[in-house]
Parts: C-alpha cells; sequence; structure tokens
C-alpha cells in the first residue's frame, strides 16, 4: 500500500494538487491510500479562551476545517478514490510533517501556494518549510 498525504488549505493549487493524484492514482502499481489533511491555526491569544470555551474552539476548527476539506472530498469521491480526511490545529508545516510520519506516509502532494497573503509570496512559505523539514519525498504541484 503506498500511502499519500495531501495537504488541503482550500486553494485552488491545493485542488490541482488533488486533481494530481486523481491523474496519477491509476498509475501506482500497488493501491493507494490517500489522506487528506487540513491544518487549522490556532485561535490567536490565550485571552480568547477565557471568553470562548474549548469546545467551542474544537468544533470551530472541525467546522473550518471540514468546509475546507469539501470540494477535495468530492472530487476524490467522484473519481472513485476514497480517502481519510483528518483536520489537525497547530504551526502548518510542522503538523504536515509531523502527520505524515505519524500515518506511515510514504510522499506529501501540496500546491506551491495556499491561502496565505505575505507569507506565502516566495514559493509558498508553508510548501518551503514542509520540504526543509520533511524526511519524506514531497511534491509540490503548480
Amino acid at each position: 500500500m503506498f500511502k499519500i498525504l495531501v495537504a488541503v488549505d482550500g486553494s485552488d493549487n491545493a485542488l490541482r494538487a488533488i486533481d494530481f493524484v486523481i491523474r496519477q492514482a491509476p498509475h501506482y502499481k500497488d493501491e493507494i491510500e490517500i489522506h487528506l489533511l487540513n491544518v487549522q491555526l490556532p485561535v490567536a491569544s490565550g485571552a480568547v479562551t477565557r471568553f470562548v470555551g474549548r469546545s467551542d474552539l474544537d468544533r470551530y476548527y472541525q467546522d473550518e476545517g471540514a468546509t475546507t476539506l469539501a470540494s477535495a472530498r468530492q472530487r476524490l469521491d467522484t473519481a472513485g478514490l476514497s480517502c481519510h480526511h483528518h483536520i489537525c490545529v497547530g504551526n502548518y508545516a510542522e503538523i504536515i510533517v509531523a502527520f505524515a510520519k505519524e500515518k506511515s506516509c510514504d510522499m506529501i502532494v501540496m500546491g506551491a501556494r495556499g491561502l496565505g497573503s505575505v507569507a506565502g509570496i516566495l514559493l509558498g512559505s508553508v510548501a518551503a518549510r514542509v520540504t526543509q523539514l520533511s524526511p519524506l519525498p514531497v511534491l509540490i504541484v503548480k
């Protein structure tokens, strides 16, 4: 089984990464297992948690993540490919790399640039950081 982690942030580039995986799926000798991962940034400071409960924050992260993953999941479903979907909270690059290791993935696939503004101008700071941190092959889709 060949395991692929696809980082999804809702951007057009992330959807192009999904489309790439779909196009390549028939070419794999082994069965593939696809893991979609959306990483949510933690809500600002500890002051927020004085006014918003942990369960409300967790529900917010899950709702935002599910909304972000919806298009990717639909494309895979339409292509007849099943996937596991996951939502985590933390630093984008660190979570992506740690999650890929945790799931024993063979490769990380992601878009060249995400939804970030200034931080994503060069190659995509998250994509660049993932390639620096990851011991796994990282495929960047433009």
